[in-house]
């Protein structure tokens, strides 16, 4: 039976003189003729176990066939480290040699640029930091799930292919079987025109209505032609929805959520939070315990936009009542002003999707985005319209069309109830947990405008 090196390393001395058998990847070999040093990983932990070997063993005569990245056992006992780098290391008695790695082996023992581990994506979690950032993903995905199941949501699947643009932007993949896209949709496999989801949100909030409380974590399609170091193709998104809330409740809920993950991260992802803030981003243990510790400042978005025009700050985008807020006006907020996550609400409805409510002032509606520090919007959240009249106005104003969503406008006529969501881009929120600069660094293997490999 394998030990995961994890278990090992964080064990107390009651591990020692223990007999154990090892998994994983070569990460050094030395050679000191009268013993040999092996350290492996097998991605439990940033940190390697060593093996000591005699050169009296039988099995030393395998150490020169032993390369990096091979994949290899090793069996032996438990014992005390002299060195100061880890408390225990591996007397090794047998060793077995699984895979052997060629001399061409990518992954040598120097500090590869970001952009050439991207063109090694399929190796790249063999890494420090992709060993790294897939540990503290894996960790938020489990507790982001322990979030709202412990506050009693339930988990819902909603469909990878739909015909409706939640968003209304236009941006989708289309789905077809047709090998000439000029005929009719109607001879399509779905009779009409499908696309690969850009939100699980519609379909999440009719299960709202229904089951109170929800939460969807599925990928999500933007067909954008942007390379920002903030925008992937395929993404993953978590989106809870709610019935019986306002927007307040929903500004309350993202912000614990986000402050939830930070505290995981510190507390479960020790060892990998402190390798980033030493080599990824140098402060980012103290900007993850401000997030935990310091309330979220919540402004207007009209309070934002007098902010911005009164900074003496030259931004690249121009600054006006009505315009969206762009990555540099958010990171100015979060970086400059505020030095800390802020909450704006109340966007002018011309900038924001149909399904928002409005305000009373008939301007705004009620939506909210979290702003951050290095990412800028990582939620984006809105209490839902409610009323049958004033949704079915707002979707022939947006030019939509009504057939499509009329399913959603039936939600308005059975026992419609206030209700409110929002969505988490979760590569962005790995960013910001992480340090880590580009978003294509963050997921396994990235999709984007011209890239699709893998």
């Amino acid at each position: 039976m394998r030990t995961k090196i994890k278990k090992i390393l964080k064990s107390d001395e009651s591990i020692l003189q223990k007999k154990i058998k090892v998994f994983g990847w070569v990460k050094t070999v030395r050679d000191q003729k009268s013993f040999a040093f092996i350290e492996i990983n097998d991605g439990s932990s940033l940190a390697n176990l060593q093996g000591v070997i005699d050169s009296t063993n039988e099995d030393f005569r395998k150490i020169i066939e032993i390369s990096i990245g091979a994949s290899i056992c090793l069996e032996g006992e438990v014992v005390k480290s002299p060195g100061k780098n880890q408390k225990f290391e591996l007397k090794i008695e047998k060793i077995t040699i699984i895979g052997k790695s060629k001399d061409d082996y990518p992954l040598q023992k120097k500090r590869h640029s970001f952009e050439y581990l991207r063109t090694i994506s399929h190796l790249r979690c063999r890494t420090n930091t992709g060993g790294a950032v897939t540990r503290v993903r894996s960790s938020l995905i489990y507790h982001s799930h322990k979030f709202f199941q412990d506050r009693d949501f339930l988990n819902i699947q909603t469909p990878i292919i739909t015909a409706s643009d939640t968003e209304g932007a236009g941006e989708l993949f289309r789905v077809t079987t047709l090998s000439d896209l000029r005929k009719d949709p109607k001879e399509d496999f779905f009779k009409k025109q499908a696309y690969l989801t850009v939100s699980g949100q519609l379909n999440a909030e009719a299960f709202a209505l229904g089951m109170t409380d929800v939460y969807v974590f599925s990928p999500t399609f933007r067909a954008e032609n942007s390379h920002t170091s903030r925008h992937l193709a395929e993404f993953w998104m978590l989106e809870p929805e709610f019935a019986f809330g306002d927007l307040h409740d929903d500004v309350k809920l993202a912000s614990d959520y986000i402050k939830y993950m930070a505290k995981v991260a510190l507390n479960e992802n020790e060892d990998d939070i402190a390798f980033f803030d030493k080599f990824v981003e140098k402060g980012l243990i103290e900007r993850l315990t401000n997030v935990v510790e310091s309330p979220f400042e919540i402004i207007s978005y009209s309070d934002a936009i007098k902010i911005l025009e009164k900074s003496t700050k030259k931004f690249e985008f121009p600054v006006k009542w009505g315009l969206d807020l762009q990555s540099e006006h958010e990171r100015y907020l979060t970086e400059e002003h505020f030095k800390k996550p802020v909450v704006v609400i109340d966007y002018p409805k011309e900038i924001k999707a149909f399904y928002m409510k409005d305000n009373k002032d008939g301007k705004t509606v009620a939506a909210m985005d979290i702003l951050v520090p290095k990412i800028g919007e990582i939620v984006g959240g809105s209490q839902r319209e409610d009323d049958y009249a004033l949704l079915k106005s707002k979707i022939k104003n947006k030019g939509l069309d009504l057939n499509t969503y009329k399913w959603y406008l039936d939600l308005r006529e059975y026992g419609s109830a206030p209700h409110a969501g929002f969505g988490v881009g979760f590569e962005r929120l790995v960013q910001f947990i992480t340090g880590m600069e580009n978003i294509r660094d963050v997921i396994p293997f990235y999709r984007a405008a011209g890239s699709c490999d893998f």
